[in-house]
């Protein structure tokens, strides 16, 4: 049954909770991440780029780097930027975005449920990555963004939480992107009884996002039980962050891909020998997105193709072979392109679906591809299908919404 705890969190004081939850590192260029920097003293990513203050620039990932963070983020307590809870608590965060609302539960969770089965996995992690997140964790001793987890959509949890949002949210605030978040407290003893039993009623919980970061922790928490003799399971390195979304709440979007050259090949020698797999459709210059699985899109050369699986080309009863992320590869990527690694081949690229059909179009337009292809978006029935059969997905399956920020609820070991 899944352990969802509630927790005393460091989070940014009211008047500046807006000014310091940022984006992921990753999701800024250098121009902007540096703008970011030196136009808010308050940011979080003020704590991930500690050089950025003192001009002494450490190796990414190195002790002294993560030496820094640790620093900078006691600074930002010290200064009051972030405030302590005095008691254990949940927090209910609502995310609004494209006229897409989430609502979801922040708590910690055990480690124990990752490492026996309870916490279902669908991605394959990199043992190097979950190494260098395991140093920061051993470093710098918090979590500063949930990993995003689904259940099974509960009724009175869902009462809760509509409950909850009739008072007034402790934070408010919109970001430059246009996105509202939303946060209550949730403090009353009986609402904080209530979700813990209710969450330990659930055989099993899913990663949606943070395969790594999940990994990671669990890896932590074994190496610093192995050094502690006197372990006792309470330490706080047992648990990690989450923010845990009924199925209902999250959206799974696809992961499209472009190539950027044809090996070869002319555009009819190409759909010639796609048709050997496929029954193919000219759309001509209509954008086309696939409406249901097993349909796939194609733009090339000003043009739009439908293309649909023939029968026999995929078994329907294998979890990962009737993805069509799956069926692509198999049939097309590898065949036809001689692209036999998705994850180091440099003529395949990814385009994340919220961003439409219109980007795949424009990447070839551009002349930064020469073929893209659009997929139908992978099911929550289908990705819970394959994570209860022990099984994994390909490399950029999913995109899954929403995405958290960072620093806007933080759990430390300390």
């Amino acid at each position: 049954m899944a352990t969802v705890l509630p927790f005393k969190a460091l989070r940014p004081a009211n008047d500046k909770v807006h000014l310091v939850a940022s984006r992921s590192v990753d999701g800024y260029n250098t121009p902007e991440l540096k703008d970011k920097l030196t136009a808010n003293p308050y940011s979080f990513l003020h704590v991930i780029n500690p050089d950025f203050n003192d001009g002494i620039k450490t190796k990414p990932g190195s002790k002294e780097r993560l030496q820094k963070v640790k620093k900078r983020f006691k600074q930002f307590i010290s200064q009051k930027i972030f405030l302590q809870e005095e008691g254990a608590c949940y927090y209910l965060y609502r995310q609004i975005k494209n006229d897409n609302t989430y609502i979801g539960i922040i708590g910690c969770t055990s480690i124990d449920d990752y490492i026996n089965g309870v916490i279902k996995v669908h991605e394959q992690t990199l043992t190097q990555r979950e190494e260098k997140l395991k140093d920061y964790l051993e470093v710098c001793e918090f979590n500063a963004e949930p990993v995003l987890f689904c259940y099974p959509n509960n009724e009175l949890i869902d009462a809760l939480c509509l409950d909850v949002m009739t008072y007034r949210a402790d934070y408010d605030f919109t970001t430059t992107d246009t996105v509202r978040h939303t946060l209550w407290v949730i403090n009353k003893q009986k609402s904080v009884k209530l979700i813990t039993e209710q969450f330990a009623a659930i055989p099993a919980i899913y990663i949606a996002d943070g395969h790594h970061r999940s990994a990671s922790a669990a890896l932590l928490g074994k190496h610093r039980r192995q050094n502690n003799k006197a372990y006792t399971g309470k330490e706080a390195y047992n648990y990690y962050l989450g923010i845990f979304f009924p199925e209902n709440q999250l959206k799974i979007y696809e992961y499209n891909r472009f190539v950027k050259d044809l090996n070869g090949l002319s555009v009819k020698e190409l759909i010639q020998k796609i048709t050997k797999s496929f029954d193919v459709t000219e759309i001509n210059d209509t954008i086309f997105k696939p409406t249901k699985q097993h349909q796939l899109s194609m733009y090339i050369d000003g043009k739009w193709y439908k293309l649909v699986a023939k029968n026999g080309v995929f078994k329907s009863d294998n979890p990962v072979g009737s993805l069509d992320a799956s069926i692509l590869t198999e049939h097309i990527l590898y065949p036809i392109f001689n692209i036999h690694d998705l994850k180091t081949d440099k003529r395949i690229g990814f385009v994340p679906g919220i961003k439409g059909a219109q980007a795949l179009k424009q990447v070839v337009d551009e002349g930064k591809a020469a073929v893209a292809f659009g997929l139908y978006p992978v099911t929550m029935q289908h990705l819970k299908w394959i994570a209860d059969t022990n099984n994994i997905m390909p490399p950029k399956s999913t995109w899954v919404e929403p995405k958290m920020r960072s620093g806007l609820v933080v759990y430390s070991f300390d």
